[in-house]
């Protein structure tokens, strides 16, 4: 029986990425487990109010989700403006997402690009992806998908899942990159192994087709099942269409090959919560 399997051209990542990670003061444990006791927001307000650009960031966080203080967006606002006039690229990015989301601010998407730009080209891996976003949608920029595939890029180089997986759907179809089957899959195996499920279901379909890989129905099935474990109703079913022509043997090795699979993705996943 043949298997009709075809890519899913859902990107689920348009929504704007918040920096909340790699806080560079010894309070930022506690501020990012939501845990500051007075102490120790007194000595961040201190810190941040002499000019610490990092305490002025993470009392923007902590305003901006009500940790340790009463949530207050224009306050974040605040605190955030201080920190980026110093250039911290993560006080830069959540400036974007705070106009972004109109939060403290009124929305403005022109507003938010031009933050995003200042944070991504000093590095910062949200502001890149968060800029990516932007070209792809026409969102506050002229649409212009090349432009997006190279802010997708340089979010993808320094490991974000779901610029890796946007950008592999770009080389599978050829938006904003030249069609290339062989990186498609480079891609997106790279933002499978991080649990993105799309990911994991398209890179099924590329081994069940052939396509920039060898065709290999069982890998297939496998990232189909580890897809199908994370709720993807499509990826059952046509993991159930192709073991119907399994021998034994490879219904088992798909099996097992599922199985570390999704210990791998899970632990990555772990992993990325931590951050």
């Amino acid at each position: 029986m043949k298997t009709k399997a075809r890519l899913s051209s859902r990107m689920p990542g348009v929504w704007p990425r918040i920096s909340i990670a790699a806080l560079a003061l010894t309070l930022s444990a506690a501020l990012a487990a939501g845990a500051m006791n007075r102490r120790e927001l007194n000595r961040l307000r201190e810190l941040a109010e002499h000019g610490d650009a990092n305490a002025q960031y993470n009392l923007g966080v902590a305003y901006a989700y009500g940790d340790g203080v009463t949530k207050d967006s224009a306050e974040a606002i605040r605190w955030y403006r201080l920190a980026a006039e110093q250039n911290l690229p993560q006080a830069l990015c959540n400036l974007g997402v705070m106009y972004s989301r109109g939060e403290g601010v009124l929305p403005d998407e022109v507003e938010a690009v031009r933050w995003y730009r200042k944070a991504a080209e000093l590095g910062d891996v949200n502001a890149q992806y968060n800029l990516g976003s932007h070209y792809l949608t026409g969102e506050g920029v002229p649409k212009d998908e090349i432009e997006a595939a190279v802010w997708f890029r340089r979010a993808a180089d320094q490991g974000e899942a779901t610029a890796q997986y946007n950008l592999g759907m770009m080389y599978a179809t050829g938006q904003g990159r030249p069609k290339d089957s062989v990186e498609a899959v480079r891609w997106l195996r790279k933002a499978a192994e991080q649990n993105v499920i799309e990911a994991q279901f398209n890179l099924g379909v590329l081994f069940a087709t052939g396509t920039g890989v060898i065709k290999d129905p069982v890998q297939a099935h496998a990232w189909w099942n580890v897809a199908a474990a994370n709720g993807h109703e499509e990826a059952r079913t046509l993991m159930a269409q192709v073991e119907r022509d399994f021998l034994p043997e490879e219904k088992a090795e798909a099996t097992r090959l599922a199985r570390e699979l999704f210990e791998k993705t899970r632990a990555a996943a772990e992993k990325a919560a931590k951050k």
